[in-house]
């Protein structure tokens, strides 16, 4: 029988590492349960977060959305082309910044979002149904303490 032998690179370290993984693998697992979600209604999930910052947010600039949506400069550019194209969007030159552009959700952009965002919700807190309130402000603050720290 061919056993594995992990190395250990440290109590703290393993754990640390360990951590990570889980993580990554529960944020995985809750993105899937979005894109699935947002599939059935012909929706990616960045075209899904651009529509959300600007019914949430209102009207803003191409750089200010990729922030928002933590996505890279290419494919905003690339989904924003897309969600203008399906009229779900507009754009208007920025009047202070001949370079820029400001989009704005239409209506037909706020009618998917009210249509998709309640379930995208509801998904969400059924995902964190499994901690008690404090057990989930626990989880919040401690996860915000390492995001801020790095």
């Amino acid at each position: 029988m061919n056993e594995k032998h992990l190395k250990s690179y440290g109590i703290r370290t393993d754990k640390s590492m360990k951590t990570v993984v889980r993580l990554e693998r529960t944020n995985l697992k809750i993105n899937n349960l979005t894109v699935n979600h947002l599939a059935k209604h012909n929706l990616t999930f960045n075209q899904f977060k651009v529509l959300e910052v600007l019914y949430h947010l209102g009207d803003l600039n191409i750089g200010s959305i990729t922030k928002l949506t933590m996505s890279t400069p290419g494919n905003t550019t690339v989904v924003v082309r897309n969600l203008k194209r399906d009229e779900w969007i507009t754009s208007v030159k920025d009047p202070n910044d001949s370079r820029a552009s400001i989009l704005s959700i239409t209506q037909k952009g706020k009618e998917i979002i009210e249509e998709v965002f309640p379930n995208h919700a509801s998904n969400l807190t059924k995902a964190m149904e499994v901690l008690s309130d404090d057990e989930l402000n626990t989880l919040y603050e401690l996860l915000n303490k390492v995001y801020k720290a790095n």
